[in-house]
């Protein structure tokens, strides 16, 4: 209720309130870039705001900090950059799958004074879930109260079971964090869950182009929100549970925010960190190694390097890239970075049938990206 009214005093007053986490890259060099973020429920929002980066990076002196996991207030500067804060104390995150591999940030955070909510018990009294540890206990109680065996056939936590702790445990927690003027914005990010289809990181045409690309918004189904699992959710802007007013008009407000800002708007990228292989495998290790791509999203917000201008957006060349020591085939980096003009142009007809729900609420300039996408794509399916 309180995220659904702040959204709607910010569009009166003229901020955003977002659903994003906030994080800062710092390069080797000292250049530090705010990057905010917005995933729907189970897309590694908390594991990236908490991000480790890998010893590739972290050896050549990259530094990833986190100022927030969940919520931020945005507002234009008297510079007329958009700057953000954390209005929230502590972390909010989904317990199952998080371990030492996948957030050992936030399982140092919630070493103390925090709160679990249907997770499972170990018979000592201590908290446990899938994917904690590779080998389960011997035996639990399960969420539900009853005694669990890891041969039983049930979860011993619910696959929707959270944490919260103090924001103030997290060993990478940005020295900006509670500053009341906020950080400024280099970068926006959306994302989602697509086995298919989405490629690894996709840069914004422009600002409006970016506010489309948040709009459909969209994830594969999982136990994290209601929903048949794998169904192809919507989620715009990652806001679906959050927007205290119409849909399109929230759609306008981020149109005329980019407006008052100019070219001083931060760019908008969407990303996709779950791309499938033919074998079912996932294409990319995700994780800390999520760090190459915000490498790559901060050099582009200063300008470079290479990209590719494609039918959908702007994206890297494979060389622009840095996957130094990371194991990763040419052929399966080709395919992260590739487009599938076909099956865009599936998406495309089920985003124009999804833009009809908003009626005349929906801003036709975002009806009219949509068609232009729709064109490039036709060019480029048949293109020499």
């Amino acid at each position: 209720i309180n995220a659904e009214y702040m959204g709607a005093m910010g569009r009166r007053e003229g901020w955003m309130a977002e659903h994003c986490l906030i994080l800062s890259l710092t390069s080797p060099q000292g250049r530090t870039h705010y990057i905010a973020a917005a995933f729907p429920s189970a897309c590694g929002k908390t594991n990236l705001a908490m991000l480790q980066p890998p010893a590739a990076l972290a050896n050549e002196g990259w530094k990833v900090q986190c100022l927030g996991d969940d919520i931020a207030w945005m507002r234009m500067g008297a510079d007329g950059r958009l700057w953000a804060l954390n209005p929230e104390a502590g972390f909010f995150g989904v317990a199952p799958g998080t371990s030492m591999k996948t957030n050992g940030s936030a399982m140092q955070a919630i070493a103390q004074d925090s709160v679990f909510t249907n997770v499972a018990l170990t018979d000592d009294g201590d908290v446990w879930w899938e994917g904690m540890t590779e080998t389960a206990p011997s035996q639990l109680t399960d969420w539900t109260g009853q005694r669990w065996t890891p041969d039983c056939g049930r979860k011993a936590a619910h696959p929707n079971a959270r944490y919260t702790c103090r924001a103030k445990y997290c060993p990478v927690l940005d020295a900006k964090w509670e500053d009341p003027e906020g950080v400024p914005l280099s970068a926006i990010i959306f994302g989602g869950r697509r086995s298919t289809t989405v490629p690894l990181v996709n840069e914004a045409l422009d600002w409006a182009h970016g506010v489309m690309m948040g709009a459909l918004c969209s994830s594969e189904q999982t136990a994290a929100a209601e929903g048949k699992v794998g169904a192809l959710r919507m989620d715009p802007f990652a806001m679906l549970p959050f927007c205290g007013y119409h849909m399109g008009d929230y759609f306008g407000h981020w149109l005329a925010m980019g407006e008052r800002m100019g070219h001083q708007a931060p760019r908008i990228f969407y990303v996709n960190w779950f791309r499938k292989a033919a074998n079912g495998g996932f294409l990319w290790p995700g994780f800390g190694e999520n760090a190459r791509v915000l490498k790559w999203v901060c050099e582009r917000a200063e300008g470079t390097p290479e990209c590719v201008e494609t039918a959908i957006g702007r994206l890297p060349t494979a060389s622009a890239l840095d996957t130094k020591g990371l194991d990763l085939s040419r052929e399966d980096l080709q395919e992260l970075l590739s487009v599938d003009v076909a099956a865009w142009q599936q998406d495309v007809a089920r985003y124009r049938e999804y833009f009809t729900k908003f009626g005349d609420r929906l801003p036709p300039v975002l009806g009219a990206l949509l068609e232009r996408l729709s064109e490039r794509l036709v060019d480029a399916a048949t293109a020499p």
